[in-house]
């Protein structure tokens, strides 16, 4: 006979519960509309352009977010993290990397709109490809860095899966975290601003607004925000007063980025809608012949 692994510290049976089915949730429901991206992109020949490339890095590094949460909500319905150590360290570092990305291609493909709508020049291939990659290299130095000392990976309140430490709150923590909200955070958070403030003061010279500007910014600082200010407050307070299941809710919002995501940079994209649709019923759409005029 199976016996089952005691429930985790400060939470009950119902918590746990529901934490890893809220998990489970958002990573089916994001892997499946980022997935949808994925294998349109790759279908769909209209799909394939430099502008895009940027919105399947976004769907890349959003697919990656599920993963990791597919992995917590299996623990969380195991009661405990069954991976040991190294495998906390892996997940951390899998985790952190794939957001970091996710953050960083949503500013790129601000970077772009802003360059499409405002300057009218158009992205090349060599540049979106560069931009990429430079998004994917720039988050896995700030994800490797807790690997080599500057940071640390441990277990989250629920201990069934695993982030930055930021239980300690000592100098190691407070650097790391100054440097790692200012190059991953403010920074793109500041060029989604800028941005998406000229294309919309563009758009109301014009009067043809294309899409909302101001939604990815409010993405960002909504699903982000809750997380980014307990890690700072845990950088000039202790945190380990809130109680663990409270300490939860910020990751869990951070985890519905993937979903929404989805819905704002490529179903709420006219054109990689329409691009969607014939990949799952064959008709081409006229008005969603990819042109990049209403990314």
């Amino acid at each position: 006979m199976v016996t089952a692994h005691p429930l985790p510290e400060g939470f009950t049976e119902i918590e746990v519960f529901a934490i890893g089915t809220a998990l489970l949730v958002e990573a089916l429901l994001g892997f499946c509309l980022n997935g949808l991206t994925i294998i349109s992109f790759r279908k769909i020949k209209e799909l394939r352009t430099p502008s895009n490339l940027l919105v399947l890095s976004i769907a890349l590094a959003d697919c990656g977010i599920c993963i990791n949460a597919f992995i917590a909500a299996f623990s969380s319905f195991l009661r405990y993290w069954p991976y040991g150590s190294d495998g906390c360290q892996i997940h951390g570092f899998h985790g952190f990397l794939t957001a970091l990305a996710s953050i960083s291609s949503s500013a790129a493909v601000a970077w772009d709109r802003y360059h499409h709508y405002c300057t009218r020049s158009r992205l090349q291939w060599s540049t979106a490809a560069s931009m990429m990659a430079f998004a994917w290299l720039f988050a896995a130095f700030w994800s490797v860095m807790p690997l080599l000392g500057w940071g640390e990976y441990d277990y989250e309140p629920l201990r069934t899966c695993c982030t930055l430490d930021y239980s300690k709150g000592d100098r190691n923590y407070v650097t790391f975290l100054f440097a790692l909200s200012t190059f991953n955070f403010m920074i793109p958070g500041f060029i989604m601003l800028t941005a998406y403030q000229s294309i919309h003061q563009k758009f109301r010279k014009t009067g043809h607004f294309k899409f909302n500007t101001g939604l990815p910014l409010k993405t960002l600082v909504i699903c982000w925000g809750p997380y980014c200010l307990l890690c700072s407050y845990a950088a000039v307070e202790n945190v380990m007063f809130i109680p663990p299941k409270y300490r939860m809710i910020p990751a869990l919002i951070a985890k519905t980025v993937p979903t929404v995501d989805a819905f704002v940079y490529a179903l709420g994209n006219e054109n990689y809608r329409g691009g969607i649709w014939q990949f799952l019923t064959g008709q081409k759409i006229e008005k969603a012949e990819v042109d990049n005029k209403t990314k």
